[in-house]
């Protein structure tokens, strides 16, 4: 068991370092489409916008750069981490010489504790085989009173059930792990995050752009909002959002 799982994560780290290689774009480079990280980079802003942050914050996992531009264009101060070298180079090229960038994996980060404000992760947990030593680093290194930002692949929308039902029926190994949103929020518990939020992401084809619109109406997320189990079979993934908690006497 121990080996499959160690050959899991190599083998998403031979993609990334890929793609970071051969490709220019930030979606290649992270392998999505254009349109999925468009959608999930628009979710993101959103759940920041109205936002003021102080102090630094890293993004781990940082790919070509995404996050760390739209963060540093709301005045944050971010580092960036990844374990691709080809894509912290696209990151550099991108962000400019200023760029503070290093080569780390996220379960084990080369900083002190407490050195962050706040810690973004995307795009990282369905490469991992067990994601609790990754939360447990992204924890660590944030103060007390800081957050914690996560996203996943939901284990709970239709496509993935039924692509999951049949890859088991095929005796086939999976390729890329899913979570439920809700056993992975206990692991951010678990790894010492508390008041855990769950925000849903709902995505469909690039090519059907009436329905991208009509699914990204502030009415149609209050609805899922309020209904768990439909948000669940309607999303692609889930942005996690917890807090480390404030030092007591």
């Amino acid at each position: 068991m121990r080996d499959q799982r160690e050959g899991f994560e190599r083998r998403w780290r031979r993609r990334f370092e890929a793609w970071g290689q051969q490709h220019g774009s930030d979606a290649s480079i992270a392998g999505w489409s254009q349109s999925g990280l468009e959608a999930r980079l628009a979710n993101f802003k959103r759940l920041w916008s109205g936002r003021i942050a102080a102090g630094g914050w890293l993004d781990a996992g940082c790919g070509a750069g995404t996050y760390m531009r739209s963060l540093a264009g709301c005045g944050v101060e971010v580092v960036g981490t990844d374990y691709s070298l080809p894509s912290l180079r696209k990151a550099r090229l991108r962000l400019g010489g200023a760029a503070r960038l290093f080569a780390s994996d996220v379960r084990a980060l080369p900083v002190a504790d407490g050195s962050f404000e706040g810690v973004l992760c995307f795009g990282v947990m369905q490469a991992l085989a067990d994601p609790l030593p990754a939360l447990r680093e992204l924890c660590r290194v944030v103060k007390p009173g800081g957050e914690v930002w996560v996203d996943a692949l939901n284990r709970y929308s239709a496509p993935h059930l039924v692509q999951g039902t049949w890859r088991r029926l095929r005796g086939r190994p999976m390729h890329m792990r899913y979570d439920s949103p809700w056993e992975l929020a206990a692991l951010l518990g678990r790894a010492g995050a508390v008041d855990v939020e769950i925000h849903w992401l709902p995505l469909v084809p690039g090519r059907w752009r009436a329905a991208r619109q009509w699914m990204g109406r502030p009415a149609v997320r209050s609805v899922l909002g309020r209904v768990p189990p439909l948000a669940a079979l309607a999303s692609h993934a889930v942005v996690l959002r917890a807090y480390r908690p404030l030092v007591t006497a």
